[in-house]
């Protein structure tokens, strides 16, 4: 089973490869290109193993990953990891946000959330994180549907396990895939 650090490697790879690695022969040439550029060898069945070509669960060698990482640009493993850990891009943070807390709504109480393109929609939170649509304009979410969420946060996208739609649950569903959620607010609270 490979790591996180060895399923990112994997990817920038193929990411500054922008070709496939789906065939024998893809794999041939990437083999023959790492030769060519670092006098390294790196097997066309190693990399077939590595990408999941071929079933086998084998680490990969060090010396593997090494080349590897030095087709993206680092001195090696180690330091490719390294990088990882210190890079903005992959630490976890703090952040500031507009939010919307279930917890801090009463039942009743009426919630907007936009997103483009120019859709909008009304909710009524029902309590222990519920939220019932009353109103939806231009989205797949239709009134009468439920779902539950912690909260919602302004510009990111609001992931939802599933919608409940007339006692059945919907695949998962994503509001605001591309820049988030545009309206967050609190409409009318209960009496």
């Amino acid at each position: 089973m490979n790591s996180p650090e060895i399923e990112e490697l994997k990817r920038l790879v193929k990411e500054k490869y922008e070709d496939t690695l789906a065939t024998s022969t893809d794999f041939e040439v990437f083999s023959l290109m790492l030769k060519k550029k670092y006098n390294a060898t790196v097997s066309t069945s190693t990399l077939k193993r590595l990408y999941n070509y071929v079933g086998d669960e084998h680490t990969p060698r060090v010396a593997t990953l090494n080349v590897l990482a030095r087709y993206i640009g680092h001195a090696d493993y180690t330091k490719f990891v390294a990088w990882l850990k210190t890079s903005p891009c992959y630490n976890s943070s703090f952040f500031n946000a507009n939010q919307l807390m279930s917890s801090d709504l009463n039942r009743g109480d009426e919630v907007e959330i936009g997103w483009s393109p120019n859709r909008i929609v009304r909710l009524e939170y029902q309590g222990d994180s519920r939220y019932a649509v009353l109103v939806s304009h231009n989205s797949k979410m239709l009134p009468g549907d439920s779902f539950v969420t912690g909260c919602f946060i302004a510009e990111q996208p609001l992931y939802l396990p599933f919608l409940e739609r007339a006692g059945e649950r919907t695949p998962p569903f994503v509001a605001g895939r591309n820049g988030g959620l545009s309206i967050v607010r609190v409409v009318k609270e209960s009496c």
